[in-house]
């Protein structure tokens, strides 16, 4: 298992941001081949459509019409993603009243029907389609016994990370594979409203998504979440991200306070409350008592801090008291410095710095990025092969320009805009354009 490591102050982003990729590609493509697998063995031209929530406003049949196609597919996708918004302003609303052992159990329920259900029926139609000899009793106590360690690696023990991360991918393969089983014109729909949505959720002030990650660090807590880590988080790190949040917390009631000061010009200059001043007393204290520690580090002539550390440590917290304290390195990046003396609009966006990935340094992905990926190539491997290249390039070419916005931006991104929008353009593109050009070329014996 690969230590974690962070380049010195003298790096750049773009020094490690190689490796923080491969980490998260190498999953992802494994996600993808493995959908295209099974979409290339079991899906016939006569396979039968599934009926789920993303087809509840309208079933797609051949005989209808291709605008009749296109209305229903944009009736289903706006069903979709209505049934999605609620679901995850009801999960944060649960967060939010502290219902966490609701939620895991959830979390934990969801990972069941997934690896125990869907698995067991996908793995019946391998076993018919390889006439593969096997008796019920053995199929269903292995089926039971691969759910039940799925859940607890995911949610109820701490195993190796690597079984963790097999599952996770194993459940996005599951789910994805049943999502590629949609019409066709559902299925393109569907992803272009679910990229939509993910760019809102994530942006907007309002989102779901964003308040539930300002949630989770105002309280310092996890977010019960099927997400995948591309990399361990040391046990070592965990009082640092505390600490982090511990200052994020403490440096918005600061700056509130600061505000409060400035619209109330009858407290004058100096018109803090006894409350007010004992923090200040304390905080001035801490960074008093660290100030021997902190100076070999920090260059005084500096109003820039060229790293975000902050260390709890025997229940001391170490801080550079700049206004970069607020950001957490996603990349371990050491170049990327925040001014002192911003402005309000620039704080606020300081509040989401350090979530985009993960807080510990660690790189994290939703599990729905890896499902609407692979349901992307699992739909254009039902056409051809040349689109699922362009497709799988397409989408990785996208994964890497958010890494790279998320390592110079420094808060939270969507995963899906870019990959989803370049994925469709792609498919489109080679299909329409490409295959036709491909295909004369090899008629005539001319070779490019």
């Amino acid at each position: 298992m690969a230590e974690i490591r962070r380049p010195s102050s003298s790096s750049t982003v773009l020094d490690t941001l190689g490796e923080e990729i491969v980490r998260i590609i190498t999953p992802v493509s494994i996600c993808m081949f493995l959908v295209v697998i099974l979409v290339s063995i079991l899906n016939t031209n006569d396979s039968p459509t599934i009926s789920t929530i993303a087809n509840i406003a309208y079933d797609e049949t051949t005989s209808d019409s291709s605008w009749d196609k296109f209305l229903g597919a944009l009736l289903n996708s706006l069903s979709f993603v209505v049934v999605v918004t609620f679901t995850t302003f009801f999960l944060v609303l649960l967060f939010y009243f502290r219902c966490i052992r609701f939620l895991k159990l959830y979390m934990a329920f969801s990972s069941f029907v997934v690896l125990g259900f869907l698995g067991g029926e996908i793995s019946v139609f391998l076993i018919q389609h390889f006439s593969t000899p096997i008796d019920c009793i053995t199929f269903s106590i292995v089926l039971v016994n691969f759910a039940v360690v799925g859940v607890c690696a995911v949610f109820m023990s701490k195993m190796a990370i690597f079984v963790t991360q097999g599952y996770l991918v194993v459940i996005g393969i599951l789910v994805a594979y049943w999502f590629t089983m949609l019409p066709e014109w559902t299925t393109w729909a569907m992803l272009v409203a679910m990229a939509l949505y993910d760019l809102a959720a994530v942006l907007l002030p309002v989102g779901p998504l964003r308040l539930l990650v300002e949630l989770a660090i105002s309280r310092d807590e996890e977010i019960p979440a099927l997400v995948y880590e591309a990399r361990p988080v040391s046990n070592d790190r965990l009082d640092d991200v505390a600490a982090r949040r511990r200052l994020w917390r403490e440096r918005r009631i600061e700056n509130s306070n600061l505000i409060t000061e400035n619209e109330n010009p009858v407290l004058g200059g100096s018109g803090l409350n006894a409350e007010q001043s004992h923090s200040n007393q304390d905080a001035n204290a801490v960074v008093s008592s660290n100030s021997n520690r902190s100076a070999s580090n920090l260059d005084s002539s500096s109003s820039y801090g060229p790293c975000n550390l902050v260390k709890a440590e025997e229940g001391r917290v170490q801080v550079r008291e700049t206004d970069s304290d607020l950001a957490t390195p996603l990349l371990g990046h050491g170049n990327v410095r925040v001014p002192i003396g911003e402005d309000a609009a620039s704080n606020e966006n300081l509040m989401l710095e350090g979530i985009g990935l993960a807080s510990s340094g660690a790189i994290k992905l939703g599990l729905g990025d890896f499902i609407f990926y692979s349901v992307l190539v699992g739909r254009a491997a039902m056409y051809d092969f040349m689109t699922v290249y362009a497709c799988y390039l397409a989408i990785i070419a996208g994964l890497g320009i958010t890494l790279m916005l998320l390592a110079f931006y420094q808060k939270a991104l969507p995963a899906l805009p870019v990959s989803i929008a370049l994925g469709v353009l792609f498919y489109f593109l080679t299909r329409l354009l490409l295959e036709v050009f491909v295909v004369q070329c090899s008629l005539n014996l001319l070779m490019f």
